[in-house]
């Protein structure tokens, strides 16, 4: 029976007296992915900063196996917002060594996270001299580092060329047999219906619409009436 890895029940987030994020309650079923849709500013990443405790809510709740989130519960939670943390004087071994001497972890992990991004041929090649897509691929790696449970990818894709994207679009997909939930965040309807299992829709800073996705549904139309619906309600 599938169970939901984390919920978020009436989430809110108010900058000064602007509301960013306005009731969000999602649900993230285990061993999925979960695409988050939305329009450039419309809370997709203040939501997820929420939930990986770089941001503190206003309000609501986070629910992450069962219980009330925590700090602690970061140990099982591996992220990739905005541009990858990389050193970029150092090879890709290099800047996961770095990150394994912080968490404590074994040298043998490295090799693992880097057969699975495929980074293992870099050699000397320092980060700095990666291409667009294998620094996002390293990204993915050092999140990976800590066994996470759940992967919270924040527009992935963006700034990648088609075969970059064919290659990630994989990666993700391979993450839920692995035992790993993946919640990607993305404005670009037609990557995340090759992507996810279920869809989030955030407009100004609302949640309007959330389900699983059905072979076949205009997901275009959807995600227009729901940007619309939500422009209505702030009228």
């Amino acid at each position: 029976m599938n169970s939901y890895i984390l919920q978020t029940k009436d989430l809110c987030k108010d900058f000064k007296k602007q509301r960013a994020v306005s009731n969000i309650s999602l649900s993230i079923m285990e061993n999925s992915v979960y695409g988050l849709l939305g329009p450039n500013g419309a809370g997709k990443s203040t939501t997820l900063k929420m939930i990986t405790g770089m941001l503190h809510p206003t309000s609501g709740k986070i629910i992450f196996e069962g219980h009330p989130w925590s700090r602690n519960d970061l140990t099982d939670i591996g992220a990739l917002i905005e541009a990858p943390p990389l050193y970029e004087n150092l090879t890709a071994r290099e800047n996961l060594k770095v990150r394994t001497l912080l968490l404590g972890l074994p040298d043998g992990r490295i090799d693992e996270v880097l057969k699975i991004v495929d980074l293992t041929n870099t050699g000397k090649k320092c980060a700095g001299q990666f291409s667009m897509g294998m620094k996002q691929r390293l990204g993915i790696a050092i999140a990976l580092l800590n066994h996470p449970k759940l992967l919270i990818l924040d527009e992935p894709t963006n700034g990648l060329d088609p075969i970059g994207i064919q290659d990630l679009r994989g990666l993700i997909r391979s993450f839920p047999e692995k035992g790993i939930t993946v919640i990607l965040s993305s404005h670009i309807l037609s990557e995340v219906e090759l992507i996810a299992d279920h869809i989030g829709i955030i407009s100004n800073g609302i949640l309007g619409y959330e389900a699983k996705i059905n072979p076949g549904e205009d997901l275009e139309s959807l995600f227009m009436q729901v940007v619309a619906n939500s422009k209505k309600a702030g009228d």
